[in-house]
């Protein structure tokens, strides 16, 4: 696995972004992990973060677009931290913009905080995770809405690698399929697992066999099966 997913898998348990435990998803599944992208609140934090999620990025799809898209509320610090992380990685100017959850009728009125979308636009969705894909169901219509913008590809820091909503197939493989958007993640759930149960990892010792057990249990019932 390649050292930054390593790294970036440190920095979620060091940030207290992943843990494991019992945990009810929105999608109303039982599961024994749980990443909260929440919980990133200092700059040090959201700087390095930004810097993961510009790599992922570009590593996938370069810089040929101009906008990132945070669905509101979690997406709004991640797509900032990453078009700054953008520009000083790689001297690319990205326009973020996101969406409020009610439109606003006075002021800057409308739906969307930050850039405009203009016909034309390429844009990138960057959200914290997906675990059944019930998000992007509330996020395409509305950029769709905006004009004539083409909506290339979507960015999680964390692949659930489950299930998506109504299907046996992977959520992110669904969304590719709906959609027509290549989809991408920092770092898979099994790659995760595979990192914390080697003796490469410095917190090796924290999915004890138990936890493990639940894991297996849990990917058997809700893992892709096509």
């Amino acid at each position: 696995m390649e050292g930054y997913k390593k790294e970036f898998v440190d920095f979620m348990l060091e940030s207290k972004v992943l843990k494991f435990g019992d945990f009810t998803l929105k999608s109303g599944r039982k599961s024994p992990f749980f990443m909260n992208a929440g919980a990133y609140v200092t700059g040090s934090q959201l700087s390095r973060l930004g810097e993961f999620y510009a790599k992922a990025i570009h590593d996938a799809y370069g810089d040929d677009f101009d906008v990132l898209f945070g669905p509101a509320y979690k997406g709004i610090p991640l797509s900032v931290a990453c078009t700054i992380a953008f520009d000083k990685l790689y001297g690319k100017e990205i326009r973020y913009c996101s969406n409020r959850k009610e439109a606003k009728d006075h002021g800057e009125q409308g739906i969307l905080l930050g850039s405009e979308l203009k016909d034309g636009d390429k844009v990138v969705i960057i959200e914290d995770v997906t675990t059944s894909g019930k998000s992007i169901e509330e996020t395409f219509p509305i950029l769709k809405a905006q004009g004539n913008v083409d909506v290339i590809g979507l960015m999680v820091s964390l692949n659930r690698n489950e299930q998506g909503k109504d299907t046996l197939k992977s959520a992110l493989s669904q969304i590719e399929e709906l959609y027509g958007i290549k989809t991408g993640a920092i770092v898979t759930m099994p790659e995760v697992i595979e990192y914390l149960t080697s003796e490469d990892s410095k917190y090796k010792d924290i999915i004890t066999p138990e936890i493990k057990e639940r894991i297996d249990a849990y990917f058997e019932q809700y893992g892709p099966k096509a």
